[in-house]
């Protein structure tokens, strides 16, 4: 083969290999465009489920969905690491607010645990952001649960 088959021949390697390249990112964003929209289509109750099996996926043990009513605000008691979570999912439309945030505080110490959290589907306003940092309560959002069920985060 002379010099400028092999150079031809490389080309149409690199060109291959970033075709696919290229094919990969566009299915990977198209998969979590199609979740993204399953998640905003879910009912409240099945968003809960499908948190609580998405954490236990995760490390999560001892996993529980809380009754609906009298559950002060908390969808989902857990454990990982020998740390004790109470957790509220906010199925929102829009932006979480301070309520939410509000409501994972005082559940938290009804049901004695450590970690208080607020897991949705979209993302938190900035009044909500504030009272958790100020309460000590993790925001979970869209973000968060997108890394959770990515094969890449090195759970699988």
């Amino acid at each position: 083969m002379t010099g400028n088959a092999i150079g031809m021949m490389a080309v149409v390697i690199v060109g291959v290999v970033m075709a696919a390249v290229a094919g990969l990112v566009l299915c990977r964003r198209f998969r979590r465009a199609a979740r993204a929209h399953e998640l905003d289509n879910m009912e409240g109750l099945e968003f809960e489920y499908f948190c609580a099996d998405l954490l236990a996926a995760n490390g999560f043990i001892e996993v529980e969905v809380t009754r609906g009513s009298g559950d002060y605000g908390i969808d989902i008691l857990a454990e990982k690491d020998g740390v004790t979570y109470a957790i509220q999912c906010k199925r929102y439309a829009g932006l979480v607010g301070v309520k939410a945030v509000q409501e994972a505080y005082a559940g938290r110490d009804y049901y004695d645990r450590m970690v208080g959290a607020v897991m949705t589907n979209q993302y938190f306003t900035k009044p909500a952001a504030e009272a958790a940092r100020k309460l000590k309560i993790l925001m979970w959002d869209r973000d968060y649960i997108e890394y959770l069920e990515d094969d890449d985060n090195g759970r699988r």
